[in-house]
């Protein structure tokens, strides 16, 4: 199952370094079970990475821009962050902020700055959805790291060669986010050729607390390095990710074919389904597949209400990945207004409940087998969890953060469901008669659509918070409303499914609805 018997072809001879390295490997015979744990560590630092670099801005803007942390742009407080940098800094420069954002529009700046690399991000993720079919994962994956990686460096590399030009630092942020787009699709696209349906969500939901470590691990190394210079912020985290991104060229194994083992089915074999279609990907045996088209993909039975429930569940998981440490600054808790540094440390139980919230939606999906179903409850249960963490949040600190964590889970619950299990679902589509050539495109369409949703939340949570934090908590109760909201159909063909199922023999293996409904 993994040994290579075969003398070498001219074909192997040909292979990119990486393919090499893998042939050692498959030489040792390698379990599928162990190349299934090797997929999953490697794609789980790779998309923390990822994250890590991406959290360096919001760390360094109260040094460019001190006023940043005291508007509310910033998700991380000035004192928490910089508490040793205000005692230990000597350099003029970054006492003052840092030209162009020290000025009156200094804040205004950033905030371009954070919208373009949002944009870019979000729309970027739809082409490399489409490439990422067409290409080798493994490559396309490496080409982005490395990407990432020398753009967050170069934004660094403005504090050494003391560059003070805006357009400077738009347009590699511009470029940073066109590379960060390509993530997502890739890792999503080689978890999701290594495991079946039964067991994917709480594989993914666990797998996917690569956000919450990528978030506190950037933090935590951006933080510490700001004493020597702003700059080290940038350059530490990317060279680390040009590191990993090394290790993902060499070891990665994209899919099961690559490596010469046949894939485990966790299901029930198709003799066996009784002429039910299997939605699951079958390894992507034939090499001669055609990539799916873009519009093609939008069409897929699941996709677009998948795409757009997401659309308002990031804007509200992102509004409180953006603004959750300065409401809790400016709410009064017990009587008592919290200090910078604690609503800093307080804020991160969100991502503690949003790490218990993707594991818990992925277990419940299984289980069920009811993916929209986990979904939808999920949000409507989010509206109630935000209406009480608004009204009795600042009972006492107790209760915020017993409510923050139930929000949490209920928040991020669904967005690491159908950015993961669902995507990959819908990539293995019944309606692409086997064709495996459509994961990243489907995963990028739904996390694309989804990251759009996540640039305006906190853009128009900065308008309305200056008017009223209850209005900020009112468009987040009606974002989770509307994204339960677009999944009903599909929950209903679930019920019905679940409902007809009753009455097939014993030993069918019933299929997704998803899976089922005809195009």
């Amino acid at each position: 199952m993994g040994s290579l018997s075969e003398p070498k072809t001219e074909a192997q001879s040909t292979k990119p370094p990486g393919i090499h390295i893998f042939e050692c490997v498959r030489r040792r015979g390698f379990s599928f079970r162990t190349y299934q744990t090797i997929v999953l560590v490697l794609t789980f630092f790779a998309y923390a990475s990822y994250h890590a670099t991406r959290k360096t801005t919001s760390i360094v803007k109260s040094v460019l821009d001190p006023e940043t942390s005291s508007l509310g742009y910033s998700p991380w407080s000035r004192s928490f962050f910089l508490r040793t940098v205000n005692e230990e800094q000597r350099k003029p420069q970054l006492q003052h902020g840092w030209a162009p954002f020290d000025g009156s529009n200094g804040t205004e700046l950033l905030g371009q700055i954070d919208l373009a690399f949002l944009s870019v991000y979000a729309f970027g993720m739809y082409f490399v959805g489409h490439l990422g079919d067409r290409l080798d994962l493994r490559i396309l994956l490496t080409v982005g790291m490395i990407g990432t990686a020398l753009f967050t460096i170069l934004f660094g590399v403005g504090y050494w060669l003391n560059i003070h030009s805006f357009f400077f630092y738009l347009v590699v942020q511009l470029l940073a986010g066109l590379f960060q787009s390509t993530g997502w699709p890739t890792v999503v696209g080689v978890v999701g050729n290594w495991f079946g349906k039964s067991k994917r969500g709480l594989i993914m939901g666990i797998w996917n607390a690569h956000t919450s470590f990528g978030n506190i691990a950037g933090s935590l190394i951006a933080s510490a390095l700001l004493k020597y210079g702003w700059g080290w912020s940038f350059a530490v985290p990317g060279l680390l990710m040009a590191l990993v991104g090394l290790t993902v060229f060499l070891f990665l194994p994209v899919n099961p074919v690559a490596m010469g083992v046949e894939k485990e089915d966790d299901l029930c074999k198709p003799s066996e389904k009784n002429g039910i279609s299997d939605p699951l990907l079958e390894g992507g045996i034939d090499v001669k597949e055609k990539p799916v088209g873009f519009f093609k993909a939008w069409r897929i039975p699941g996709v677009a209400p998948f795409a757009f429930c997401l659309f308002f569940s990031k804007l509200v998981a992102y509004t409180f990945l953006y603004w959750l440490p300065f409401y809790l600054s400016q709410t009064v808790i017990d009587g008592k207004r919290l200090s910078d540094s604690t609503s800093g440390l307080l804020s991160t139980l969100f991502d503690v409940g949003g790490v218990v919230g993707g594991i818990l939606a992925g277990h419940i999906s299984d289980r069920l087998n009811a993916r929209a179903l986990t979904a939808a409850t999920f949000m409507y249960c989010a509206i109630p969890a935000l209406l009480l963490y608004r009204i009795f949040g600042g009972v006492s600190l107790f209760w915020n953060v017993i409510l923050m964590l139930i929000t949490g889970i209920f928040v991020n619950g669904p967005y690491a469901l159908i950015t993961t299990a669902v995507s990959a679902d819908l990539g293995t589509h019944s309606s692409l008669n086997g064709n495996s050539r459509a994961l990243a495109t489907v995963t990028a369409i739904i996390d694309g659509t989804g990251s759009v949703g996540a640039a305006i939340g906190p853009l128009l949570t900065g308008y309305l918070s200056a008017k009223s934090w209850s209005a900020v908590f009112i468009m987040l109760m009606l974002s989770a409303f509307v994204a339960g909201l677009l999944l009903t159909r599909l929950v209903v063909a679930e019920v019905t499914e679940k409902r007809d199922s009753r009455s097939l023999p014993p030993n069918t293996c019933p299929s997704s609805p998803i899976a089922e409904e005809e195009v």
